[in-house]
């Protein structure tokens, strides 16, 4: 019996479990793969000299989050390396708009690009200096950030106040052409936000590429020496120190649930772990209500609005990701995209908005958004000297209607249509860098419904636990109500990307999940804050 028992290895899974041991508690984490860390996973699978990380790969927010660097994971290991420079756009005349490490070189590198395109730059730097770390310690922390409110509200308005989020709500499109005279700005912002799958039309896009190129500004997007394994492996070394376990190869088919509290949770092998005091499950929000908790263990009053909510529920796009050992460096016509850990691929702005319509559409775009790491670039641990660990990803639909290239990608993705896809994105990368192909030495291609199979929460390569978009956030995420770790289940809380504040390797839903089992511990949370906080979820929904 432990204090606690969590559901999954993955990075939120064991932010909550190491918060719950720093807090004396006794906790026990259930993974059902072979080895933790979900989607911050690295192998050897492509070539046995190179370091492939297998899903995530490169961290801003891992080192941006408040919970993740609270929890000092250098002290466990962790060691961050960064490339040259963060992120790199180049384009088919040559010119490449480059994210670099000081943001005057940034800006004198768009200057290029078009008359005062620098100083635009550095004004939409200048906002983040004003109000970037209280953005980021209200959006990490619990719905509504009641704490961080304040400090939140004094750097808006030095910021400028509702016009600061006028324009952090506008579409990215819209932003890049009020600010930006040349391309280069507007690229790095719109391929930022594509990172999720808003879409540079969407209303908050521009909050997302801001946010994410700014962050990049800032801390960089490194990359764990040794590949993102190391960064899972830290996080249980600084668990097991203080007295947690993890147990892998172990899956829980259940949750068990009694007089309408979780009480502990059943493995596939017939096993009962009691959670004395809580439950924390990172899993996606279908697999766990109607999944892991029977809908005869939801409280009467709620179940019919969380199964028309899971019915709902809006998975973010599928991935399709190849990866590739190189003999050399990827040969780039533009020689700034030599010196990024991570590189965009496309045309152009109007290129984003019809790769985004085609998926919207369910079509496979034709001319796919390809975010490309070159590993080796930022930490040379990752192949031998000279050579290059690349990886590339691109979104696809969920559900294919049809394909707006020449293939006729169906969705089933058998051989043919995974390497038809592969060739496309191959295509793209040698567009810009001719004779890449020539320096393949071998590849690997994980298709959407790959991605399952090495994380269950990557429901179809789904990298983001639901779709970023505005109608499943903050106290719509998962579902509307408090935008809260708790469920309707005592005892039972949602600790992962399926809960506020969403995707991304920033612990943040797993130290909500946690915070959240601490305070509605012992006799006060659990006759005063439980029956509350539940009271007013059904207030409001």
């Amino acid at each position: 019996m432990a204090d606690a028992v969590v559901i999954g290895a993955g990075p939120n899974g064991l932010v909550a479990a190491n918060m719950l041991a720093d807090a004396g508690w006794d906790v026990e984490v259930l993974e059902a793969q072979p080895e933790p860390g979900g989607a911050v996973r690295s192998d050897r699978g492509v070539h046995p000299d190179y370091v492939s990380d297998l899903c995530s790969a490169f961290y801003p927010l891992g080192v941006a989050s408040p919970a993740m660097r609270a929890l000092g994971l250098e002290r466990h290991g962790l060691r961050w390396k960064h490339a040259e420079a963060v992120l790199a756009h180049p384009l088919q005349d040559g010119r490449c708009a480059v994210l670099e490490h000081d943001p005057r070189a940034t800006a004198e590198g768009l200057d290029a690009f078009g008359d005062g395109d620098g100083e635009a730059w550095l004004r939409l730097y200048g906002l983040w200096e004003e109000m970037g770390e209280a953005l980021l310690r209200a959006l990490f922390t619990p719905f509504p950030p009641v704490r961080a409110a304040l400090p939140l509200a004094a750097a808006l308005r030095r910021a400028g106040g509702l016009r600061v989020l006028r324009t952090l709500a506008a579409p990215v499109r819209g932003l890049g052409e009020r600010e930006f005279t040349g391309p280069g700005g507007p690229l790095l912002l719109a391929g930022s936000a594509l990172h999720t799958d808003v879409f540079p039309e969407t209303t908050g896009g521009s909050g997302f590429g801001w946010l994410l190129a700014m962050v990049g500004q800032r801390d960089g997007w490194p990359v764990p020496e040794g590949g993102a394994g190391a960064l899972t492996a830290a996080l249980v070394r600084r668990l097991e120190s203080r007295g947690g376990r993890v147990r892998c190869d172990t899956e829980v088919t259940s949750v068990v649930v009694g007089n309408g509290r979780a009480l502990g949770v059943r493995t596939a092998s017939g096993e009962a772990v009691r959670g004395a005091r809580a439950v924390l499950a990172d899993v996606s929000a279908p697999a766990l209500y109607g999944g892991l908790v029977d809908w005869s263990d939801v409280p009467a009053r709620d179940r019919r609005g969380l199964r028309e909510d899971m019915r709902r529920f809006d998975w973010d796009h599928a991935t399709f990701k190849v990866d590739w050992a190189l003999s050399g460096p990827v040969p780039w016509a533009s020689p700034g995209a030599g010196r990024a850990g991570t590189v965009h691929l496309s045309p152009g702005m109007d290129a984003l908005t019809w790769y985004s319509a085609q998926i919207a559409t369910g079509f496979v775009p034709s001319e796919p958004f390809a975010l490309l790491g070159q590993m080796t670039t930022a930490d040379p641990s990752r192949s031998p000297a000279g050579t290059e660990s690349v990886w590339a990803y691109t979104h696809v639909p969920q559900r294919v209607r049809g394909d707006a290239g020449p293939d006729g990608i169906t969705g089933v993705w058998d051989e043919r249509e995974r390497d038809a896809m592969a060739g496309r994105i191959e295509a793209a990368v040698e567009r810009l860098a001719p004779g890449f192909r020539d320096r393949v030495v071998a590849r690997r291609v994980i298709a959407p419904p790959a991605f399952g199979g090495h994380d269950a929460n990557l429901h179809g390569g789904a990298l983001n636990g639901g779709t970023a978009q505005a109608h499943q956030q903050l106290v719509l995420r998962p579902v509307p109500g408090l935008g809260r770790a708790e469920t309707p289940v005592a005892g039972l809380f949602l600790a992962s990307a399926s809960a506020h504040p969403g995707g991304g390797v920033h612990g943040s839903c797993g130290a909500n999940a946690a915070r959240a089992a601490l305070a509605h511990d012992g006799s006060a949370g659990r006759l005063v804050l439980t029956p509350g906080l539940a009271a007013l979820r059904r207030l409001l929904t």
